[in-house]
């Protein structure tokens, strides 16, 4: 029987109503549906709807379909979770489990079950965010001083530290992970008390409920609750940026993998072979990390799309918000994991990073300090060091290998002291302001970053 069916005197068309089913996907949210139940269920008996036996009646029946769930979900007839849950409890405890339906509605159900879904998300995604930023500070601190070119428009720019460059791929991940705790602390509201639209019928007492579930406090305008899916579009957007800069990195290494580059050993753990060419060894884990992102960008699309023309308060169209969003949470899940196990295995190739840090020309910029350093304006410090890069090319060398006599025909400033100031450390320790490469500062980051890891995994949330 339908939790509806009681208007209607013809069933549904069959085809219609296998198409129209909610719970081959919905029956994710059996355990947040559950929860939500035992609070109704106590809110209930506070309101005098249920007495204290029916109270323990219920709560056992919900703890009977909560255990034996993996038995039970084959279920054919089920529209959607809640009627699961309320067919199975009436089927174990009898007529009283129709009792815990009164004063609610599925429109507010499904708000709370996401909710409560969309939260744990956010805290398993802090906490995969965190292992992930861990495995790479594990590599940053064992860079020590190696050395690596820094590139823009993929061409080389700068000398930095390794870990320089992998703390950079840290500040992005820490960003993301704010976006989710921020996204967490606005969805943290109940709309359990909501009704269909307009509230509920009963004095529930709503703030009891709300803190039963973890919630922060009750929704503030039962037609908005019931309606809104602000928070699984803004779960899924903070999911697109993460999954954007795991693209990016995982870009990189690919590139950093390839015999032209020879910056990193692809680790076996996590590549695998071409069935054609005995000698390949692919990097297909960071291939579908960057595959995947563009799934996670379509879902949090998809949200955007379904909720842009609807009217107050619910419809239908929401039913289609509920799989984008537990599809992006399965795709991190996948991704974040994979990402942390790859970081831990990999190994960086010092050697050709250090050779490709020390040659075309990557000390000219501090090349161009030196001379401001002797009173030259930059503008012409910036001409004169492009002039001696193009007698280099000329001469097939680099800046300090040019004679201090030719230096000093491009400008007189140039003196025996220039060739330290452009040797590597000292390149590296012109950029000695805090954010920069220099080494003492590098030193510092990596300091800083395990503290700021370790604040993030002490604000992880766990919802039980």
């Amino acid at each position: 029987m339908k939790m509806w069916s009681g208007r209607f005197r013809q069933p549904l068309d069959p085809e219609f109503e296998r198409w129209q089913r909610s719970f081959p996907f919905d029956q994710q949210l059996l355990a947040q549906e559950l929860a939500a139940s035992r609070a109704h269920a106590r809110a209930l008996c506070t309101a005098g709807v249920l007495t204290a036996a029916e109270l323990d009646q219920i709560l056992s029946g919900l703890d009977y379909v909560g255990k034996n769930a993996a038995s039970l979900l084959n279920d054919e007839e089920a529209e959607d979770v809640h009627h699961f849950v309320e067919k199975q409890l009436t089927a174990k405890i009898g007529e009283v489990g129709l009792k815990l339906h009164t004063g609610r509605s599925r429109n507010e159900q499904i708000a709370t079950d996401l909710r409560l879904y969309v939260r744990q998300a956010c805290d398993d995604t802090q906490a995969g965010i965190a292992a992930l930023v861990e495995a790479i500070l594990e590599q940053a601190e064992a860079a020590h001083d190696a050395v690596m070119p820094s590139y823009t428009h993929l061409q080389r720019a700068e000398p930095v530290l390794v870990s320089h460059w992998l703390l950079a791929y840290c500040e992005m991940l820490l960003r993301d992970a704010t976006r989710f705790a921020d996204c967490r602390k606005r969805l943290n509201v109940c709309p359990l008390g909501s009704g269909a639209i307009a509230g509920a019928t009963l004095k529930l007492d709503r703030r009891a409920i709300a803190k039963e579930l973890g919630f922060d406090a009750p929704t503030a305008n039962s037609m908005d609750a019931t309606s809104d899916r602000d928070f699984a579009m803004e779960f899924s957007q903070a999911a697109s940026v993460l999954a954007v800069h795991l693209s990016r990195w995982a870009e990189e290494f690919i590139l950093f993998a390839t015999q032209e580059y020879g910056f990193i050993t692809l680790p076996e753990t996590y590549s695998t072979g071409s069935s054609a060419m005995p000698q390949k060894q692919n990097p297909d884990a960071l291939e579908l990390i960057r595959g995947k992102a563009a799934r996670v960008i379509a879902a949090s699309q998809n949200l955007l799309i379904a909720a842009k023309g609807l009217p107050l308060a619910y419809n239908k169209d929401l039913q289609e918000t509920q799989e984008p969003v537990f599809d992006v949470a399965a795709t991190l899940r996948g991704m974040l994991p994979v990402a942390a196990g790859f970081m831990r295995d990999v190994k960086f190739n010092r050697e050709p990073m250090q050779r490709a840090a020390e040659s075309g020309f990557m000390n000219a910029m501090a090349a161009a300090t030196y001379l401001v350093g002797k009173g030259v304006p930059f503008r012409r410090a910036h001409e004169y060091v492009a002039n001696a890069v193009r007698l280099c090319v000329e001469r097939k060398c680099e800046l300090g290998d040019l004679k201090l006599e030719e230096l000093q025909g491009i400008a007189a400033q140039f003196d025996n002291d220039f060739y330290a100031s452009v040797a590597l450390k000292a390149t590296l320790d012109c950029h000695d302001v805090y954010g920069g490469t220099a080494t003492e500062r590098v030193r510092e980051a990596v300091i800083e970053m395990r503290r700021r890891i370790a604040a993030i995994a002490g604000a992880a949330h766990v919802y039980a």
